[in-house]
């Protein structure tokens, strides 16, 4: 299928698609776009998704294969340079990620026979660079197999953080930091966890569906349906894709969320009175979930950015059957109001450290000075709801990371400035399991089977 036009302003892209056929091709496509720009995976997948001429069986190929070799980049590069005597970070990038996709196949697909991943890898280089360079990927590729079981990794006693970064394939800051807060033994717990494929949670639409009659349909296409721990109308369903395509989805008989996520909107507890103010609202989860626990009858006004986020947000709301909110694009950090707010909710921009499961590339684009830029912003959207709340009203901070300098620290100095405000806690309103002493919501991958969270609940008294 032919591309947008948008999409052909470079020559190499015109040449790209005559190249790039296959799944595992394309799987080479995708990645380079990746390494070579500021793109996210989940855009430039779902792109290749939509207009790549393959079955149904070859895009889920095609999925695991960028989602898996993006995930274990780290450990498959160290695997490969045992294994290639030149200089690795030079390689063409073509030719790298060619590399990284059969093994990714060789070192964690079982079902893939070995073959198969190494002679269309090798078939590719030789198409795209010649037979030279074709003979040295399958050089690679073949020694790999014979001596894959030999491969020596460093030690955890010796040296943890490095052991358990290419193991388990994390940048080695970012280990640094979950060893000084958990420890090793649970840091390897947790990165196990993160590197878990995705179970994919659904929110039920009360308005247009029962939890009894979604879940059974999807049982009767032979998926699997686990119900939400916590909530009642959540559960997971293993074996769905192309969710966009389903007429459920189309209809707004569910949406995609996370359990964790519909714990904030419990934590807010809206009311059908309640002139409610999201300030980071795309694309529309929790608004719309906000919606449901008021009978579609609170007062909600949602904040965005971005111009097209904030059309998600649109596209949410009338898909699942929704007509009385009113969507604003400014900076949250800067909107104004003429009437204040009963209740606000802040799910702030962050890391993203809690969902790095569904987002693997996340892990690779953030760098440490990020936390700090991050925490600024934050705290300058925290600090312009104090302006926009009624007097008894109530602020929920929350983020989809489990970075403590995003949760707790920004919390604790936001009440350190604000005497006026009170830590109500998350106990009330939510499983006292998913509450920290301190009285936060706090989930964690490998302790609640569920995306990583941070929630708090802020009353101004005064």
């Amino acid at each position: 299928m032919e591309q947008p036009k948008r999409f052909r302003s470079n020559p190499r892209e015109e040449t790209e698609t005559v190249i790039y056929e296959t799944a595992r091709e394309i799987a080479v496509k995708v990645l380079n776009r990746i390494e070579r720009t500021d793109s996210y995976l989940d855009k430039v997948l779902d792109f290749e998704l939509r207009y790549a001429e393959l079955s149904r069986l070859d895009k889920s190929f095609l999925t695991e294969l960028v989602n898996g070799t993006v995930r274990w980049k780290l450990r498959i590069d160290y695997v490969i340079s045992q294994f290639y005597r030149g200089d690795y970070a030079k390689l063409d990038v073509n030719i790298k990620n060619a590399i990284r996709v059969a093994m990714y196949q060789i070192m964690f697909l079982e079902r893939v026979p070995q073959s198969a991943a190494v002679n269309e890898a090798v078939e590719f280089v030789k198409k795209l660079r010649g037979q030279f360079l074709a003979n040295l990927v399958n050089a690679i590729l073949r020694t790999s197999i014979r001596k894959l079981d030999s491969v020596q990794y460093p030690s955890i006693e010796e040296d943890p953080i490095k052991a358990l970064s290419i193991v388990h394939s994390f940048p080695i800051w970012l280990v640094r930091r979950f060893v000084n807060r958990f420890g090793v033994y649970e840091t390897e717990q947790l990165l196990t966890s993160l590197n878990e494929r995705p179970r994919l949670s659904v929110r039920v639409n009360p308005k247009k569906i029962s939890v009894e009659e979604l879940s059974s349909s999807f049982e009767n296409k032979g998926l699997k349906v686990t119900k939400g721990r916590f909530l009642p109308n959540f559960f997971c369903v293993e074996g769905l894709s192309r969710i966009g395509e389903l007429e459920s989805f189309r209809a707004g008989q569910f949406t995609v969320q996370d359990e964790s996520a519909g714990l904030v909107s419990r934590l807010l507890d809206p009311k059908p009175s309640d002139r409610i103010l999201d300030m980071c609202a795309a694309p529309g989860g929790k608004t719309t979930h906000m919606l449901e626990l008021t009978g579609g009858a609170a007062d909600i006004t949602a904040v965005e950015k971005y111009e097209n986020r904030a059309r998600l947000i649109q596209d949410t709301v009338d898909r699942m059957g929704y007509s009385q909110i009113k969507i604003v694009v400014a900076d949250a950090g800067m909107y104004s109001d003429a009437v204040l707010f009963d209740k606000i909710l802040i799910d702030a921009p962050c890391t993203g450290f809690g969902v790095m499961k569904k987002k693997p590339d996340s892990k690779w684009k953030r760098e440490l000075e990020d936390i700090g830029l991050l925490n600024q912003i934050q705290t300058n959207i925290l600090e312009n709801a104090v302006k926009l709340l009624k007097p008894n009203g109530v602020i929920v901070y929350s983020t989809c990371t489990i970075e403590s300098a995003e949760n707790q620290d920004i919390v604790q100095g936001f009440l350190a400035r604000h005497p006026e405000f009170t830590l109500e806690p998350a106990d009330a309103f939510v499983d006292r399991s998913l509450v920290s002493k301190e009285g936060y919501i706090e989930t964690f991958p490998h302790r609640n089977d569920m995306d990583g969270s941070f929630a708090a609940r802020l009353r101004k008294t005064r």
